[in-house]
């Protein structure tokens, strides 16, 4: 029976995907663990690997193709040894009209002749393994060859392939327990095309007529950060603590380190607020916190920063891990290398999912304040406005400084107004005081 190719979940926000390119082409042999296509996702292009080994048979969803749900079927594969016929007919999501395969068939009377028994063993027919309520278990041809060398049961075993399908993986996996009860397999997407919004007239109910607009159709990235941040300002109960922070310090000590730094090293305003925000997470460790939803808190035990970057359709937060104990120029570094290739959508997931903390820096735009929406389950977010000259008061006479506004907004489900005053006098601090951040 050919193997559906499903269109995987790369991300846990993601919802659909655009299917960019094929890296195979029907008729082509591929392993478990061969790069097969490459899918855009909410937040960047990734490559996708076969989790089947098998021959390319058809193709379902061309390249370029926007808008693919999760666990739709993209691609057949046929098994070793099937032919192309096993396509006539064949509906995907199901296998009610399916051509039978050679595992399908049954196996020969044990009366039969020796040479009878030889074409079937050359063959690789076998009687098809079924549960205890008839269903057949699927399986890779691989798959079950290994179990049938180490003497495992296929109906002790949990499938982790398209549909349930049990893969070479899960029989290197498996460690003698029988496997709960499976789960109903996710059905693929319908192939429905999208309704063309450009036929409403949306605003209508606004007085505003459809010739004084145009319709543009959101990207991934646009309607998967709708969603969440609608989500997120709805959902948690959050509140903004703001504080003017004195640069003077800051920007001479800046000066400092890039005059004495490496050739190609050079450390920005913004690699000094990500090192200052891992080193107030760690000075008061209750603000490095995540509220889980059944009511315990996660405690986190590594200050690992996600940097808000701007790219084409939204935004993105790369993180810099373990960002306290990290010197400035590998901060540096880091921020260049992640910050490319998120506008290249080149990042790998864990390049930005996990942080625990969120900095976004709107200063060079010359915004002097603003609030930004909490990134779950991280419990707070800060944002930075630009440095300015301002009018300041100094052993009580009028005097000018550089001064930057920053807001901390605070999930007050694991940060409290207290908390939250502490992370952010320690921050300014730092920031008042860089020499401090060395010692």
């Amino acid at each position: 029976m050919p193997i559906e190719v499903l269109m995987p979940a790369l991300s846990p926000t993601m919802e659909e995907g655009n299917l960019a390119k094929w890296l195979v082409k029907e008729g082509d042999t591929v392993g478990s663990g061969d790069l097969i296509a490459e899918i855009e996702t909410d937040k960047a292009t990734m490559e996708v690997e076969a989790i089947d080994e098998g021959r390319i048979g058809k193709i379902l969803v061309e390249e370029g193709t926007e808008g693919v749900k999760v666990n739709a079927v993209i691609a057949l594969m046929l098994e070793e040894g099937e032919e192309d016929s096993a396509l006539d007919g064949y509906t995907p999501g199901g296998d009610a009209n399916a051509s039978p395969s050679k595992e399908d068939k049954p196996v020969k009377d044990t009366a039969a002749k020796s040479d009878d028994k030889n074409t079937q063993k050359s063959s690789g027919a076998t009687a098809p393994v079924r549960s205890d309520d008839g269903d057949r278990i699927k399986a890779s041809p691989l798959a079950r060859r290994m179990a049938e060398q180490a003497g495992i049961d296929l109906k002790d075993v949990n499938g982790s392939g398209p549909n349930g399908r049990i893969v070479k993986r899960d029989i290197e996996g498996f460690d003698g327990k029988a496997a709960p009860a499976a789960a109903t397999a996710p059905k693929a997407a319908s192939a429905e095309t999208p309704k063309d919004i450009s036929q409403d007239d949306p605003l209508a109910a606004y007085g505003i007529s459809a010739d004084r607009y145009e319709i543009e159709k959101a990207d991934n990235i646009t309607k998967i950060s709708a969603k969440r941040l609608s989500e997120s300002f709805r959902d948690i109960p959050h509140f903004p603590l703001n504080v003017d922070c004195e640069l003077d310090q800051l920007l001479a000590f800046r000066k400092q380190l890039n005059e004495r730094a490496p050739e190609g090293v050079k450390v920005s305003v913004n690699d000094i607020l990500i090192k200052a925000s891992g080193l107030a997470l760690k000075r008061v460790p209750e603000a490095n916190s995540s509220w889980i939803e059944d009511g315990r808190i996660a405690r986190h035990k590594h200050a690992d920063v996600s940097v808000a970057v701007a790219i084409e359709g939204g935004l993105i937060t790369p993180i810099i891990k373990d960002a306290d104990t990290k010197g400035l120029a590998q901060i540096s570094a880091e921020m260049k290398d992640l910050a490319t290739r998120a506008r290249d959508r080149k990042l790998k997931p864990e390049e930005f999912q996990g942080g625990t903390f969120s900095l976004s820096n709107l200063g060079m735009f010359g915004i002097k304040s603003f609030a930004s929406i909490i990134n779950p389950p991280q419990g707070m977010i800060l944002s930075v406005g630009a440095g300015e000259e301002r009018p300041v008061v100094k052993d009580g006479a009028l005097a000018k400084a550089t001064v930057m506004t920053v807001t901390l907004t605070c999930d007050h489900r694991v940060v409290d107004g207290a908390t939250g005053a502490k992370w952010i006098a320690a921050f300014k601090g730092f920031i008042e005081d860089p020499m401090t951040m060395l010692m």
